[in-house]
């Protein structure tokens, strides 16, 4: 749907009246296009007085092929970047602050103390106001519940507090992430790093990401611009709006789709698979049935690498007004059911080593809605499901993941009421709403080979949304 306010805004006229009357002004958010590089300008790279990461991070950077800066309280920098191969050099001269930069780097591994937290005050307060518009900030850390003390643990815990918050400060559409790396996992970063990067991540911000060791089989792709290559992919309720988005996005990456929704989406269903060169599968997956009959579509397909769980329903009605069949819909449809599918493809192995379950939940599960108490609840129930199984499918070489959408521009969100909808749009860091093609991106990058240090995330698509920030 067309944001009429960002258009105006962003126009010669509207942009001196929202000045002048003191209006969000949202940026025109950037968004991946297919063959462009991951980062468009430099680099600037920071860490404490120990940043055990910088090596792992410099053959990254290597990889994708960004040009890096460093400050001169980072001395260490230059000699692994030469090391490295990378193109690099001194930013700043004489305390005072160097280029515009497209992304900031933090490496807060090192970090064990409170008292050390003025490494990360001097490098944001120089380099704050020298990221350009729709750029990125990463800040690693180790996660607090595997630090060796509890010291450790509590000034590691506190980067979220400077994430979240700088996240708010910087605004200009610049993303800002914390990404806990677990000891020893430190070669699982680079999809992640590569997607945290690059326009992919543009709708996601103030996220807490956790990359542990590797999960199944996995590896580097051959081609980091098709990496689902060989790959094939069920994704649910793809008739239309995020899910055929899903499916756009999957196929780009060089995956085989199967795109799967209910008998009554047929038309929008069969288009979409037409378009995409894409297996149909019209199915009522709530149907007591459902489960067996994907493990038997599996088996004749010779077996699934990824499984996006993106069918849902809605049904809302105060609960003292909602009829009781619509709560049993609903907890159905958007959660008994995933579990049921993803116990029986896990067990009776149908999914490959390596295979990514992906689900999709909502900030309604994080936040609570007004009139949505059975949707709420069977996506909060999402959110634990991943939890609460990602160690138990690890065992099985399976990770599973989550996405949280916020406000995404789709037909279920054109119907509400203007007011409602604005609202929606504006109250986030981006002072907009996203597109399905952010949430597609989102799971893509949970469903590359090489994220198989990824699991039991939930990540949240939605712009730092206010609501149960």
């Amino acid at each position: 749907m067309n944001d009429s306010y960002l258009n105006f805004a962003n126009s010669a006229v509207g942009a001196k009246l929202a000045d002048a009357l003191g209006l969000p002004k949202p940026i025109v958010l950037d968004r991946y296009k297919e063959g462009q590089p991951v980062i468009k300008g430099s680099l600037l790279i920071g860490g404490g007085s120990d940043a055990p990461l910088l090596p792992t991070l410099a053959k990254i950077f290597k990889s994708i092929g960004v040009q890096t800066v460093a400050p001169r309280h980072l001395p260490q920098w230059l000699p692994l970047a030469n090391q490295a191969g990378l193109m690099s050099g001194r930013w700043g001269v004489d305390d005072q602050p160097g280029e515009k930069v497209k992304a900031l780097v933090f490496d807060a591994t090192g970090l064990t103390d409170s008292t050390q937290s003025d490494a990360l005050y001097q490098f944001f307060h120089d380099a704050a106001r020298s990221v350009l518009p729709c750029g990125r900030v990463i800040i690693f850390g180790r996660p607090p519940e595997k630090c060796a003390n509890p010291r450790q643990a509590t000034i590691q815990r506190a980067l979220e507090g400077l994430t979240r918050s700088l996240a708010k400060e910087l605004k200009r559409a610049i993303a800002v992430q914390l990404v806990y790396v677990a000891e020893g996992a430190e070669d699982q970063l680079e999809s992640t790093v590569r997607f945290l990067l690059s326009p992919r991540s543009t709708y996601v911000s103030a996220q807490v990401i956790r990359v542990g060791l590797p999960v199944g089989a996995g590896g580097t792709p051959s081609d980091w611009n098709k990496p689902l290559a060989g790959k094939k992919v069920l994704v649910t309720g793809a008739s239309r709006g995020i899910g055929a988005s899903i499916a756009e996005v999957m196929v780009r990456e060089g995956a085989t789709v199967i795109c799967l929704d209910v008998p009554q989406a047929q038309p929008g269903l069969n288009e979409i698979a037409a378009k995409l060169g894409a297996t149909a599968i019209e199915l009522d997956i709530g149907a007591a049935d459902a489960p067996q009959k994907l493990v038997d579509a599996a088996k004749a397909d010779g077996g699934w690498d990824v499984i996006v769980h993106n069918a849902g329903i809605t049904r809302d009605k105060t609960i003292a007004n909602m009829k009781e069949r619509f709560w049993q819909m609903v907890m159905n449809v958007n959660l008994s059911t995933q579990e049921r599918i993803n116990d029986a493809l896990v067990e009776s192995g149908v999914l490959k080593s390596g295979a990514r379950i992906v689900c999709v939940s909502s900030i309604s599960g994080i936040a609570g809605n007004m009139g949505q108490t059975n949707y709420a609840l069977s996506k909060a129930g999402v959110i634990g499901m991943v939890q609460s199984t990602a160690p138990v499918f690890a065992k099985h070489g399976v990770t599973i993941n989550a996405v949280a959408p916020g406000f995404i521009e789709t037909q279920m969100t054109a119907a509400i009421p203007f007011a409602m909808r604005e609202a929606g749009r504006r109250m986030n860091s981006m002072s907009q709403g996203g597109l399905p093609v952010d949430v597609a991106e989102a799971i893509v990058w949970f469903a590359n080979p090489a994220s198989s240090g990824l699991t039991g995330n939930v990540v949240r698509v939605c712009g730092q949304s206010l609501i149960g920030a």
